[in-house]
């Protein structure tokens, strides 16, 4: 269905540019415009899709054919199947250096051609760069930049969806890794009490005043307690991960912080002693948020003070963690993965609390709320996309920014690289039409000396190196039979828009008429019986 559709536009194009050559080249007097357009149409349709360069070039050949035909016209018919043509070939080829070298081939090719084929030489060579740049050039590159906004929005879809899968994947695993964090402390503080009850249980076996029937119950206590024991161990083998991050175990926060301080931190701390019946969890919460945070500080914020406020109540326990900014900044290179952030969410998550994080009057702060009797909260989906955000913001930003910035590059081109091509056409033609301009200038005293039925060798030595290629815009008087006329200019000055020439018409070597040619009169030799008179 995509190809006939494919197929369809393509005939469609088709159809339409060649209505327009029909429309434009019908009523020429050259018959032979109407064949060649159409052909060249057909063909340049043809291979657009899979060779669309190939298309490009058949496009400029055929505007080189029919500029050089018309004497550096360009038919309507042509302009817009360059258009169409150049459009399509950057939409669907938009890599820039083919598209130069073809138009580098076609440049250097229509130089000696121009000089041979039309009187005009570099002024038509000039008008086709002209109309190959507006009408070859500029197309292509607004289909380049057509194509590059469309990949741009199919890529970002494509890597959001990368992305989102990556910090799925990666907001899991840290989310894992607190809970085997969480699972070890169930083994230290959990083994630790079933290992006292087995040990009580095998004292009441061996006490005495105990009947037989109460030892046997002693004993199967003591087994089974032996054998949960093991069991809890082997689960807990199975859900830690060989490189999850441990800490001491039952280290209390403020063992924790004087750890840190003894390595050079300044820190600043308010802790509450922990309460009776305040659950081991929600201990062991609070320890993971001040270590999570302190850790981050000494990471990413090397050198700044660090303030820790741990509050105890009846019901909940308050942690609160501030850093000032670094003195120095924060260290180069060193992008925060998040995951600690993710992990802490997790076990706060899991004691039923919530947790704060962000910049705080130029540092960051972390606080969390630890209810003591509360069921684990729901993950939400906000929650969720917060802490993906977290983790893969930094990456799709500069991916993002990265093709805005080819995006934007690729405008820039397409309007810049048409007008610097046109400048640099316009200011070779010019530099190539002033040169031919003073080169040509025949001075009056030497087109005076000039006479009738001289020999073109006689008068060889006073004509300038080059002829005139600007001439006035009149009549001219008629060539006689079987003559050649060159021109040569009158005065050195191109401001002056009335400007005259010399003619000088040869037969057989011998000059045979000289006129001054102006835009307001023509004057013949007075030695010339055919010419205007003085």
């Amino acid at each position: 269905m995509r190809r006939g559709r494919r197929l369809v536009m393509d005939i469609a194009l088709w159809l339409g540019l060649c209505g327009w050559v029909v429309i434009d080249a019908g009523s020429s007097t050259k018959h032979w415009e109407l064949l060649f357009g159409l052909t060249a149409t057909t063909a340049a349709i043809a291979v657009s899709r899979r060779y669309p360069l190939v298309s490009l070039a058949i496009a400029m050949f055929a505007a080189f054919v029919v500029m050089g035909s018309f004497g550096g016209r360009v038919p309507i018919w042509e302009g817009f199947v360059l258009v169409a043509v150049g459009y399509l070939a950057g939409y669907r080829r938009p890599v820039a250096k083919p598209m130069l070298r073809v138009f580098a081939v076609v440049s250097v090719i229509a130089v000696p051609v121009a000089l041979v084929w039309s009187k005009d030489g570099f002024a038509s060579w000039g008008a086709l760069l002209g109309v190959l740049v507006f009408a070859g050039v500029t197309p292509w590159l607004l289909g380049r930049y057509i194509r590059q906004r469309e990949d741009m929005a199919r890529d970002g879809w494509r890597r959001a969806e990368e992305m989102e899968s990556r910090q799925r994947l990666i907001a899991d695993r840290a989310r894992l890794r607190e809970r085997t964090r969480i699972a070890s402390d169930m083994h230290d503080s959990l083994g630790h009490e079933l290992s006292l009850i087995a040990v009580r249980a095998a004292a009441l076996e061996v006490a005495g005043g105990l009947d037989e029937q109460q030892r046997q119950a002693a004993g199967e206590l003591r087994q089974s307690a032996a054998t949960a024991t093991e069991r809890l161990r082997e689960i807990i083998g199975v859900l830690r991960e060989d490189d999850a991050p441990t800490e001491p175990v039952h280290e209390s926060i403020d063992e924790l912080l004087d750890r840190t301080r003894a390595s050079g931190v300044l820190i600043e701390s308010s802790v509450d002693a922990p309460l009776d019946g305040e659950p081991q969890m929600v201990d062991r919460a609070a320890y993971r948020v001040v270590q999570e945070s302190v850790t981050n500080v000494v990471k990413h914020a090397p050198g700044a003070a660090v303030t820790v406020r741990v509050t105890r109540s009846a019901g909940r326990t308050d942690v609160v963690v501030t850093n000032t900014a670094p003195p120095a900044g924060p260290l180069p290179g060193r992008a925060s993965g998040k995951r600690g952030l993710i992990g802490l969410r997790e076990r706060v998550r899991l004691v039923g609390g919530t947790l704060r994080a962000g910049p705080h009057d130029g540092g960051f702060e972390v606080s969390a709320t630890l209810p003591h009797d509360a069921a684990p909260s729901e993950e939400s989906p906000e929650s969720q996309a917060a802490m993906d955000a977290e983790v893969g913001q930094s990456t799709s930003a500069r991916e993002l920014e990265r093709a805005r910035r080819d995006v934007r590059r690729s405008l820039i081109q397409a309007i810049v690289v048409p007008i610097g091509l046109f400048g640099l056409v316009v200011g070779i033609s010019g530099a190539v039409f002033l040169v031919q301009w003073y080169r040509s200038e025949l001075p009056g005293g030497d087109y005076d000396r000039i006479r009738i039925g001289q020999t073109r060798a006689e008068v060889a030595s006073l004509l300038p190196d080059g002829q005139r290629i600007a001439r006035p815009r009149a009549v001219e008087p008629p060539v006689p039979d079987g003559a050649t006329c060159e021109y040569y200019g009158t005065e050195r000055s191109v401001f002056n828009l009335n400007y005259e020439a010399y003619r000088l018409c040869f037969a057989e070597g011998r000059l045979v008429a000289k006129h001054v040619i102006s835009e307001d009169e023509q004057r013949g030799d007075p030695d010339d019986p055919g010419g205007a008179g003085r």
